[in-house]
């Protein structure tokens, strides 16, 4: 639990100014940010809320991956789905997102992966 909490305070850390920065970038404003452990997901947005939920294993992954995350979360403000507008304005905003996104999924979502 320690460890887990460490990761967290990190990687809190990590996202702030990356919240910031695409927020700005993209003219998106959320109203709240968390991180949390989740079995399946490296993210997910509530659009209604406007608050995104980031994934505690993006601790110990790229900075360029956990960058991808939040581009995409904060583009399910603009766009709930995965459809042909939320892919273009990935494109726009992240050209390299499916690079990112390819990176990130090599490696695995899981809990054993913790270190003691």
């Amino acid at each position: 639990v320690m460890i887990q909490e460490w990761y967290r305070a990190r990687l809190k850390v990590r996202i702030e100014p990356l919240v910031t920065k695409w927020q700005e970038t993209i003219g998106v404003q959320i109203n709240d940010w968390s991180v949390k452990q989740m079995k399946t997901r490296w993210g997910t947005c509530n659009t209604k809320a406007k608050r995104i939920w980031i994934n505690l294993e993006l601790a110990k992954k790229p900075e360029d991956c956990l960058e991808y995350i939040i581009v995409h979360e904060l583009l399910h403000v603009l766009e709930r789905n995965h459809n042909d507008v939320f892919r273009s304005n990935m494109d726009k905003y992240l050209p390299d997102w499916r690079v990112r996104k390819d990176t990130l999924n090599r490696f695995p979502l899981s809990h054993e992966e913790w270190e003691y």
